[in-house]
């Protein structure tokens, strides 16, 4: 008997004694997870710590180097400028219009580099369009042009060389909308082996004094950093329109963003390798300064195709289709007189559309001719003298 509660009360104690451990153990995990967030935390506030003890630093650029290791610095946002004296090691590195980082003693801490505006990072294109020529129709001569002003200098540069001729500098394409400006652009980027920066004259429009100028010159210094490359500019009457007087700061402001962009196209900075296209829909409303050779040599009209150029991009829009053994696209050629490239594209799309919607195998002639009817009968009867 004696034995049997000592058996009984020992599993007691031992039951108990396993509980206690369990519930040890499980605190010391705890403890260990609280320690390793607190260690975090004091290494979190380690660095902000020695971060509000550093000295402030200052953005400065590169005005000029000077002899024995002097630098001639002008501090971004007040202008201030001074001298300062820098390392061997670091003189050498520095050029001038490079921005560095300095301290309250007004001492170089290290070199930053050329930062740009985040607006102006994503104009520049990491992959190139897939665009080409070939999906092109018509335009043979106009193609011709801009090939040889903005492709064949970046990628036979040697022909130029041994010709003896400086190629143009920059074009401008212009007409009615829907055309194809902006798809010639994309297939120049395609072809050429160049970096591509495209914008909307619509974005150099600013709220702020001085912002779209600012923006301009980050965009063509980054435009030289990355050349040989291709500036494309569409939609420029938005800034490049003739300059007037009309008292208003909105209107001062578009003009100081255009006199930029002018001494940035034809100025007395080297622009290097960069081609410049642009586009618009109103020439006439230009600037004459913009217009003058040195900046866009080549003024190119882009305009309605013909009949011939009318059947290659119904070719080219249709060479994915299923046709039917009745369409004739001759007799869509003099259906969709005066249309532009665009339209003819809207009138192939839509036909599809007319097919899909009734569920047939093919597409037949009655859906081309009920597209032509819907997509024209939207268009009202446009006046092109303004293109001319």
């Amino acid at each position: 008997m004696d034995e049997s509660l000592t058996n009984t009360f020992g599993s007691d104690n031992e039951l108990k004694f396993q509980l206690k451990l369990q519930e040890l153990e499980a605190q010391t995990l705890e403890l260990k997870v609280r320690y390793e967030e607190l260690l975090k935390e004091n290494a979190l506030l380690k660095r902000e710590n020695n971060q509000l003890k550093r000295m402030p630093l200052f953005v400065a650029a590169v005005v000029e180097l000077l002899a024995n290791n002097e630098v001639y610095l002008r501090q971004q946002g007040n202008n201030q400028e001074y001298l300062t004296i820098v390392s061997e090691d670091m003189y050498t590195l520095l050029k001038p219009g490079t921005k560095v980082a300095v301290n309250n003693a007004l001492s170089i801490v290290k070199i930053i580099g050329n930062i740009y505006d985040a607006r102006v990072r994503v104009m520049e294109l990491e992959e190139s369009p897939m665009a080409t020529f070939e999906q092109i129709g018509g335009l043979k001569s106009e193609i011709e042009e801009v090939r040889e002003a903005v492709e064949y200098p970046l990628t036979r540069p040697e022909v130029f060389e041994r010709i003896g001729v400086e190629p143009p500098k920059g074009i401008l394409l212009y007409g009615p909308p829907g055309t194809g400006k902006t798809l010639i652009a994309k297939a120049v980027a395609h072809q050429a082996k160049a970096t591509f920066i495209r914008m909307s004259g619509s974005e150099l429009v600013h709220k702020y004094i001085g912002e779209g100028a600012q923006l301009v010159r980050e965009l063509f210094t980054l435009a030289r950093e990355r050349a040989p490359s291709i500036v494309f500019i569409d939609e420029i009457d938005a800034i490049g329109s003739t300059r007037t007087n009309d008292g208003t700061s909105g209107s001062a402001e578009v003009q100081r963003t255009l006199m930029q962009l002018l001494a940035e196209m034809d100025g007395f900075d080297n622009r290097g390798d960069v081609r410049i296209m642009a586009a618009t829909n109103r020439v006439d409303m230009l600037d004459a300064a913009l217009l003058r050779p040195g900046r866009f040599d080549r003024v190119i009209d882009i305009p309605l195709p013909d009949a011939d150029g009318r059947r290659e991009i119904f070719r080219i829009h249709t060479r994915k289709m299923k046709l039917g053994a009745d369409v004739n696209p001759e007799s869509l050629l003099s259906l969709s007189e005066g249309t532009t490239g665009a339209e003819i594209q809207a009138i192939c799309r839509e036909a599809g559309m007319i097919a899909v919607r009734r569920d047939a195998a093919v597409i037949s002639q009655d859906d081309f001719l009920e597209a032509v009817h819907k997509v024209l009968a939207t268009e009202t009867t446009s006046d092109n003298r303004m293109y001319i």
